[in-house]
């Protein structure tokens, strides 16, 4: 018999909706319960670690997150599912995933739906979750999202819409494979999964987003509160509006690691374009384009590598390594 460690961090998935039609978050939380799961085969233990919304999440509660998955490893659990609010879902994910080893499954999951509204989602989504973290052929995948019947990546899943039950996907590459009538089945593999160790997390890691008209106000207000490093959503493939340009200098000459991806919605940023704001004037400068990550998972890959002491051209070879 398989054991799984269900770690609950609060979200939608444990919330209901009460008398004024709101959604509310329970003192008790409503899936804390594995009856009615047809489970019978799988031993599962919950843990109710926190009760948070998850704009409410930080990477320090990541962190801890983290630390209870690695004391369950340490005590010979088979594997761990995870349930979380869907706002920051990816993020907490692909922490997770840069920074336990790969050595048994690690299933994220939530719901787009309260426990009591008609149609909720959580206790199946939690039921597939559970069986991908039973599920040999789920070990040596990184850390997995299971949503709706499909297993994703937590490296490049993303949540797409705001109220949908079918709101994650892989804009890049699709499912790692699907939950199908109790069967686990996979039709991709991972490739390149490295995990870097961290006691702590930095603080003071920003992201802002490109938008026409762009002035240098944002960067510097920024730099005024003594940044750690900088996310940028740049425009297309790599880009910034010229007069962004100085104040962004400004930080790179602070020693201020500044790095790239694109605000679009798939694909990634690369440096194609020669002219002022361009790609390859950007890189020259000293931006480090972070292959296929959106911004919210570039931030959390820049603050992983700060807080295990990356700097330099160390810092700069992890944040460009789309296969780390």
């Amino acid at each position: 018999m398989k054991k799984i460690l269900a770690i609950h961090t609060g979200g939608t998935i444990s919330m209901s909706l009460d008398d004024q039609g709101s959604v509310v978050q329970n003192e008790k939380n409503p899936i804390d319960n594995n009856a009615g799961l047809g489970l019978d085969e799988i031993e599962v233990e919950n843990d109710e670690l926190l009760n948070l919304p998850s704009p409410q999440m930080t990477p320090a509660t990541m962190l801890q997150v983290k630390n209870r998955i690695q004391q369950a490893i340490a005590d010979g659990i088979d594997g761990v599912v995870v349930t979380h609010g869907t706002d920051t879902l990816e993020e907490t994910a692909y922490f997770l995933d840069l920074t336990l080893p790969n050595t048994i499954p690690v299933v994220v999951t939530g719901a787009m739906r309260s426990s009591n509204e008609i149609g909720a989602d959580g206790v199946f989504n939690f039921k597939s979750a559970i069986q991908v973290a039973s599920s040999d052929a789920a070990r040596n995948k990184g850390v997995l999202v299971v949503f709706n019947t499909g297993i994703y990546s937590a490296r490049y899943v993303t949540k797409t819409h705001t109220t949908s039950v079918d709101t994650f996907k892989d804009p890049i590459y699709g499912t790692l494979g699907t939950v199908d009538h109790d069967q686990v089945i996979f039709a991709q593999q991972l490739i390149g999964s490295e995990y870097t160790e961290i006691n702590h997390v930095v603080d003071g890691v920003y992201m802002v987003k490109a938008y026409a008209g762009m002035t240098g106000t944002l960067f510097a207000a920024i730099q005024a509160a003594r940044p750690a490093g900088v996310v940028v959503e740049a425009m297309g493939a790599g880009n910034l509006p010229k007069a962004t340009l100085p104040a962004v200098q400004k930080l790179l000459d602070a020693g201020i690691p500044v790095v790239l991806v694109s605000r679009c919605f798939s694909g990634y940023a690369q440096p194609i374009y020669a002219y002022t704001g361009g790609g390859i004037e950007l890189q020259s400068m000293g931006l480090v384009f972070c292959e296929q990550l959106n911004g919210p998972k570039a931030r959390i890959k820049l603050i992983v590598g700060l807080s295990c002491g990356k700097s330099g051209s160390a810092l700069q070879e992890y944040m460009s390594n789309a296969l780390s």
